[in-house]
């Protein structure tokens, strides 16, 4: 591990968290300036994470630097540990970019109503200071806290927030969320308690490597597995996610499903295998199958949506089950395709997300039948829903598609069964875009659509960003994957897994008809 002597984690995680806590405080004559405020506040994270990033050492990017570690409880052996590696800062820089662009983006979303815009952005810092917090994390316990406390802001967001029916989306979520922290709990307990226990017994460098016996380590990996394919999410515990992308404001559901969700991969790539290398390897072909479920069942029953907020929810669980399956093939151009997968979901849902929220900002629908010919009154917005679009079902030139083919070639490589099936997947997203978007964007235009006003230059900064880098890493994925792939080999090297050797046929009768 490198140490740093600035604490750039806590900085990047304290900024948003002060944020937050100046708006609630604003008195009454001053609230008019939480959205400047709001901005100004992710941008300086924004800054500081950047910074930070210029900073990091890429050649030693397989080990965790900043690293900070200071005794929380030392009677129970927790830590205030952080410290990131090259799959944690990208993960840093995914919320630090998006939380800007979703405070811009959620300007009007609060309404006029003073007291709930500073009450809206108080919960949007708050969410980033723990989505920081959670990728940085170096201790269980911490990590575990972390991934509960996010609850509370992501809860109020949609509770208060949302659409018609935002109270039961927003405790559907909250009970799916605490089933799966109380099965992780379970297992944290037990894993301190097989483990070295002592005053920093909790930190996952001293937790790894350790013998927990058949049993007893199955049902602790089960335990962090659940929780993480809940957050995920996976099928069949998925149900939580449409139901709160659906209700939740734009925004809302960016940082949920972009950022919030892939504290599930994360967990699984940088904690689960790390942890539990020999129940990873027994329980892998089993999450393959259920990864490969999750591909086609989000796909299908996506192409089925008539609502375009959840259609895209259920994308997102297609492609959730690519990340799971390039995480659990356990090969290094598999892991690598699901560790930048993640990045770029999180960049083409925003997208698609974001523009929607633009229509619905203007039609007071997202129902795909209440839409025709869009692109002949508003065709900018037209255009960067294709764009987006076409990154989510894995266009050759865009972000999706390096990660969608390094997840597929990297899986042939162990399970040739699983990589064909999930390539069923890559023409069904072609299906479940495509369509909706002939239906709402084609043809002449509807008469409630003739009045649409197309996109404007606040929107436009919203948008434009994220399809800059939608195309960049699409063009040169090269950065960001030399970052990940340090990462990605020490995890491998964790788990005891190899690349599996190249087999070419007819190479072993190669010599025999020479001869």
């Amino acid at each position: 591990m490198l140490s740093s002597g600035f604490p750039w984690l806590t900085t990047a995680g304290l900024i948003p968290l002060v944020g937050a806590l100046v708006l609630w405080l604003l008195p009454a004559s001053a609230r008019r300036l939480a959205r400047p405020l709001a901005l100004g506040v992710s941008l300086l994270t924004l800054l500081v994470v950047v910074a930070m990033a210029l900073t990091f050492d890429v050649a030693a990017a397989g080990t965790h630097q900043f690293t900070e570690t200071y005794p929380w409880i030392p009677q129970l052996g927790v830590s205030y540990a952080l410290g990131i590696d090259g799959i944690g800062l990208t993960m840093i820089a995914l919320a630090a970019v998006l939380t800007p662009v979703v405070v811009l983006a959620g300007w009007h979303d609060a309404g006029t109503d003073p007291a709930r815009t500073r009450t809206f952005f108080a919960l949007l810092l708050l969410v980033e200071t723990m989505m920081i917090g959670v990728f940085a994390a170096r201790d269980v316990f911490l990590f575990y806290v972390l991934f509960e406390a996010m609850l509370i802001p992501v809860y109020f967001l949609i509770g208060m927030f949302g659409g018609p029916q935002r109270r039961y989306a927003a405790v559907k979520f909250l009970l799916y969320s605490l089933l799966g922290g109380l099965l992780m709990l379970v297992a944290v307990i037990a894993l301190y308690l097989s483990g070295p226990r002592g005053p920093e017994g909790f930190l996952v460098e001293n937790l790894v490597g350790l013998d927990h016996g058949e049993t007893a380590g199955r049902l602790m990996f089960l335990g962090f597995f659940i929780a993480f394919a809940i957050k995920a999410p996976m099928w069949p515990v998925h149900t939580w996610l449409p139901d709160a992308a659906g209700q939740a404001p734009p925004g809302t559901s960016v940082l949920l499903v972009g950022v919030l969700d892939k504290v599930g991969t994360f967990g699984m790539l940088t904690l689960l295998l790390p942890l539990f290398p020999q129940e990873s390897r027994w329980a892998a072909p089993a999450i393959a199958v259920l990864a490969v479920i999750s591909i086609l069942y989000g796909a299908l029953v996506a192409i089925g949506q008539t609502d375009m907020m959840r259609l895209i929810a259920y994308t997102s669980v297609s492609h959730f089950g690519f990340i799971v399956l390039g995480i659990f093939a356990m090969t290094s151009t598999a892991q690598n395709g699901a560790a930048l997968y993640m990045v770029n979901h999180g960049f083409t849902t925003a997208a698609l997300f974001l523009i929607m929220g633009m229509l619905v900002a203007r039609r007071g629908t997202a129902r795909i039948a209440d839409y025709g010919g869009v692109q002949r009154v508003a065709p900018v917005i037209a255009g960067t829903f294709l764009v987006a679009g076409l990154s989510s079902l894995a266009l050759p030139g865009l972000s999706s598609f390096v990660s969608e083919f390094l997840v597929l070639a990297g899986t042939y490589a162990r399970w040739q069964w699983a990589a064909v099936v999930a390539a069923l997947g890559v023409i069904l997203a072609a299906v479940y875009i495509l369509l909706p978007y002939q239906r709402m964007f084609t043809g002449p235009a509807t008469e409630p659509v003739k009045a649409l006003p197309d996109m404007r230059a606040r929107e436009a900064w919203v948008v434009a960003p994220l399809l800059a880098i939608i195309v960049a890493l699409g063009v040169y994925p090269k950065p960001v994957l030399d970052v990940l792939d340090p990462a990605v080999q020490r995890t491998m090297q964790e788990v005891g897994v190899t690349d599996p050797e190249p087999t070419v046929p007819g190479a072993a009768t190669a010599g025999r008809d020479d001869q």
